[in-house]
């Protein structure tokens, strides 16, 4: 049975339909739009950084994105982990854009090693870069390490650079002669492809460009109108990040030794002696992932060694303050990166070391004096002090002492009220001897 719709009802289907289409239509549009996978970097070059990267790179790959935009602001690093990390660059699936940014960011040292191993290096207006001399963990070094390290620098950089079309005695020069580049100096020398203010205008900009990957094939970037997917370090990142602050390493590590050396002062407390741990355990965790001075280490131990002669020998605090000195300056040095960011802070140092030397002086003080002092409750308590004869003592008898009669016995021959001195207790019956003194 056909029925017949009336005039409004067929402009409503007819509506409706044309709203279909045009939802389906831009749901196409939008899959087929580009994707750029946006890196934010902001942080020293570590193991964490680099894990970030390579994990970023994966991602990008799997979900076939045009780019990876890496935002980078860095004063440096690890050449372990940039070695790495402009490894996991040269190997990408995915082309590889690094872009200093935001204004008043730079890629120092590390960072310009990272900047120069792009498929495409950009820069924001007012960054700079460069300054890439290497340190070794900050250490002054002689002529001849001085050159190698210089050297294999300088190829590691020569390695790519080149292949990437860009200015290797430029990249040098920030190598050998810590030359730092403002963006506009960059360009000029041919050492990054462009200068942006902002990502979008970056995108637009390098759209239909056609860069040579390291392998040598050639790809077009599609990043005009672009959706730009940030993908901000997971917690687990951020919080191993953090930890690599080698400030806060040792600050956990004193902390905890304190709260262990709490435990042992009151057994059975539990909670300091396990949150102790926890916390040693932790800093261990984060000196892990930096470079350790082991001479330090080794100052660290002098000094515990130093601290527990102090409690053992008479010295007068000569031997804690030295273990003081030992701990302020092992604490120093322990974390010696090769940029200022990546080391110990001299008010931390001194805070921590003198901190925790000057309370555990104070503590084994008052523990050994307790130890020392004679015992004031109990049996033990009555050796040493005068008692009466009660009785004749000839071996055996009864001795008044602090209001109490106790059964005694003593060697000499004692008559009744004379006095005695307690010399030891064996269970209820004290040893006695007549009291010299009193006679």
């Amino acid at each position: 049975m056909w029925v017949r719709l009336p005039r409004p009802a067929f402009a409503l289907l007819g509506l409706v339909g044309w709203l279909g289409l045009g939802a389906l239509f831009l749901a196409k549009a939008a899959e087929s739009r580009p994707v750029v996978v946006e890196l934010p970097l902001h942080d020293t070059v570590q193991p964490i950084s680099a894990a970030y990267l390579k994990r970023g790179l994966r991602h990008a790959a799997d979900i076939h994105a045009q780019a990876v935009l890496v935002e980078l602001g860095t004063p440096g690093g690890l050449l372990t982990s940039t070695r790495i990390m402009v490894a996991a660059i040269e190997e990408s699936e995915v082309p590889v854009i690094v872009y200093v940014a935001p204004s008043g960011s730079r890629a120092a040292s590390a960072g310009f090693f990272i900047l120069e191993s792009a498929d495409v290096a950009a820069m924001a207006p007012g960054t700079n870069t460069g300054a890439s001399h290497p340190i070794l963990e900050g250490e002054k070094m002689d002529p001849i390490l001085k050159t190698k390290i210089e050297n294999d620098a300088m190829a590691f950089l020569r390695s790519y650079v080149s292949r990437r079309g860009r200015n290797a005695q430029a990249a040098q020069d920030a190598v050998l002669n810590s030359k730092s580049y403002t963006d506009q100096e960059a360009l000029n020398l041919k050492l990054i492809d462009a200068i942006s203010p902002d990502i979008p205008t970056l995108l637009d900009h390098l759209n239909g460009t056609t860069v040579t990957r390291f392998s040598g094939a050639k790809q077009v970037l599609h990043t005009q109108d672009a959706d730009v997917e940030v993908m901000p370090p997971s917690t687990r990142e951020r919080i191993l990040s953090t930890l690599t602050d080698p400030n806060l390493a040792v600050l956990l590590l004193i902390l905890g030794g304190l709260l262990i050396y709490l435990e042992f002062n009151a057994p059975g407390a539990i909670v300091p002696g396990a949150l102790g741990t926890l916390l040693v355990l932790i800093s261990l965790f984060a000196l892990d992932l930096l470079p350790l001075e082991y001479t330090a280490v080794g100052f660290l131990i002098g000094a515990l060694v130093l601290f527990v002669l102090d409690i053992k020998f008479t010295t007068h605090g000569i031997l804690g303050l030295a273990a003081i000195g030992c701990l302020v300056f092992g604490l120093l040095t322990l974390v010696n990166g090769p940029i200022p960011e990546m080391r110990v802070h001299l008010g931390t140092a001194l805070g921590a070391g003198i901190g925790f030397g000057l309370i555990t002086i104070f503590l084994t003080t008052i523990a050994v004096r307790a130890r020392r002092n004679k015992v004031q409750t109990g049996g033990e308590a009555l050796l040493g002090t005068i008692a009466v004869a009660q009785t004749a003592l000839n071996p055996n008898g009864q001795v008044l002492v602090r209001g109490e009669l106790w059964q005694a016995h003593s060697r000499d021959a004692v008559a009744a009220g004379e006095s005695v001195l307690i010399r030891d207790r064996k269970g209820l019956i004290l040893e006695v001897e007549r009291d010299v003194r009193g006679s």
